[in-house]
């Protein structure tokens, strides 16, 4: 993922290119799935980014508790989350 204290888009685009080029060169691998181990919230903007940049799943570790109790009432702890949904379709 990328650097969690980037302000502007362009920064986490520029981030998880690099990241991104280093393990293909590297390892000859391209991540299909992420992980934001300790993030400071989450941008709405990180699943439409992450979606474009091919990652195909997304694991988090901090989600409102009022959302996790929720959740865990109705075991809907996986989820998809699209804050751009016109972009995905229903």
């Amino acid at each position: 993922m990328h650097d969690e204290a980037v302000t502007h888009y362009e920064d986490m685009i520029n981030n998880m290119m690099l990241g991104h080029e280093y393990l293909l060169k590297e390892f000859g691998i391209k991540p299909k799935i992420g992980w934001q181990i300790d993030p400071f919230g989450h941008s709405s903007v990180n699943p439409r980014l992450f979606a474009d940049m091919g990652i195909e799943a997304w694991f988090f570790s901090r989600l409102d508790a009022e959302n996790l109790n929720q959740r865990s009432i109705d075991q809907s702890l996986n989820f998809i989350w699209r804050p751009f949904s016109k972009h995905f379709g229903n």
